[in-house]
């Protein structure tokens, strides 16, 4: 099976060439304990049989220095596209954005809005001053992952949504959905937004783990979730490192809580979606 990794990250061994800037100046745990440099990358993917994959910038190791995963495209141009990060209240953050994502390399971007170095969701990212980074992202056509935890920004992601219909946005993990108190309710209020033609998810380890503990009622969060967006909006990432099993566990979680999906729809999930979203890892 074809098989793209959506979202994975890559921290290199090379402190001078890639200096250490994590956002709010605190690296990650997993950064800092079990870091994989592009070549490991590799030979993990290899090993897994994973064909392409998406490199999201680390944010909680280099910040906005997106120089290690745009150096690792141009050496294995053949297996990696890459996602930066970018400061979309700056005021020149459009021309920014239009300049990193044609010559400069990047096949997209990532808002890192809430996660382990940043336990409190930030709202940030739908203020007025974010504007113009939301027009240019959609004349572009430039996919933005947004990692946040879906709940009280919820109403922000929406705003953002109805004012820019032609962005396209990824939900990374799904936006942590609370999978374990109620998968039902949980998937009831993630296929509510998938009214909005431009949202994608992402589907990872931190959705996978709750759906297979949860056992048959794994069904009661992906039948709607599947039904609102349908399989062509949704993209499995493995999220390794930061994710602590390796590659090739991470892939069989996914294919064993997924079992029960059409073949087509793991198709689209597992390669599809991410080869639409990014087109420079060709069809």
């Amino acid at each position: 099976m074809d098989v793209v990794d959506a979202h994975c990250h890559i921290i290199s061994e090379d402190l001078t060439a890639y200096p250490r800037a994590p956002l709010g100046g605190k690296q990650s745990e997993w950064a800092a304990t079990r870091p994989v440099t592009a070549e490991g990358m590799v030979s993990r993917m290899d090993a897994t049989g994973i064909g392409q994959a998406v490199l999201v910038q680390a944010t909680t190791n280099y910040g906005y220095d997106n120089s290690y995963v745009l150096d690792s495209c141009r050496r294995w141009p053949e297996r990696f596209v890459a996602v930066g990060t970018v400061d979309p209240l700056r005021p020149d953050a459009a021309t920014s954005l239009k300049i990193a994502v044609g010559d400069g390399g990047l096949s997209g971007v990532r808002l890192f809005t809430s996660g382990s170095t940043v336990p409190t969701q930030g709202e940030w990212f739908a203020a007025p001053e974010t504007h113009p980074f939301w027009e240019q992202a959609g004349e572009l056509g430039v996919p933005v992952c947004l990692q946040m935890r879906l709940g009280p920004a919820t109403r922000q992601l929406v705003e953002l949504l109805e004012r820019f219909p032609g962005v396209t946005v990824l939900l990374d993990h799904i936006g942590y959905p609370d999978i374990t108190a109620s998968p039902a309710r949980a998937g009831a209020d993630v296929a509510e937004l998938g009214v909005h033609p431009g949202l994608h998810l992402k589907l990872t380890h931190r959705n996978l783990e709750r759906l297979r503990d949860a056992g048959e009622r794994a069904d009661d969060f992906l039948t709607p979730v599947v039904e609102a967006f349908g399989a062509r909006r949704i993209a499995w990432g493995s999220n390794c490192p930061a994710a602590e099993q390796p590659l090739p566990e991470l892939l069989a979680l996914a294919e064993e809580v997924l079992a029960k999906l059409p073949q087509e729809d793991r198709q689209e999930i597992f390669a599809g979606t991410s080869r639409r979203l990014y087109a420079a890892l060709g069809a």
